[in-house]
C-alpha cells in the first residue's frame, strides 16, 4: 500500500521541521558550528542564523498543525537561507558532496512553499 499524498507532505514537513531544529540548537552549542561559520568567514551570523532556523522550523510546526500559510511563509524564507548557504559554499569553494546537503534542503523547502500545506 502507497502513502498518500498527503502523509508523504506532512512527512517532509516534520523532516524539516525536525531538521532545522537541530540545525538551530546546533549554531548556539555544538563547537563544530562555531568552526564552520568561521571558516565561512560569517562568524558574526551564527546566531542569528540560528534564530532564522529555529524561527522557520517554528513556522513549519505551526503550519502543519493550524496556519497553512504560516507554513508556507517558513518554508520560503528556510528555503531562501538555504540557497543563501549554497552560495556561500560555492564562493569559499567547497566540494559537491559539501554543497549538496543545502542545495537538498533549498529544494526541500521551495518544494513546501509551493505545494503548500
Amino acid at each position: 500500500m502507497r502513502p498518500s499524498p498527503l502523509v508523504i507532505q506532512q512527512t517532509l514537513i516534520w523532516f524539516s521541521a525536525i531538521s532545522f531544529i537541530f540545525f538551530g540548537i546546533g549554531c548556539f552549542v555544538a563547537p563544530v558550528m562555531e568552526q564552520e561559520f568561521a571558516r565561512y568567514g560569517l562568524a558574526r551570523f551564527r546566531k542569528i542564523v540560528g534564530i532564522l532556523q529555529l524561527a522557520g522550523a517554528g513556522g513549519l510546526l505551526v503550519g502543519v498543525i493550524s496556519f497553512p500559510g504560516l507554513g508556507q511563509l517558513a518554508a520560503s524564507g528556510l528555503s531562501i537561507l538555504m540557497f543563501l548557504g549554497v552560495c556561500v559554499r560555492i564562493k569559499i569553494k567547497d566540494t559537491l558532496i559539501q554543497t549538496i546537503p543545502a542545495f537538498a534542503y533549498m529544494l526541500l523547502n521551495a518544494y513546501l512553499a509551493i505545494t503548500g500545506f
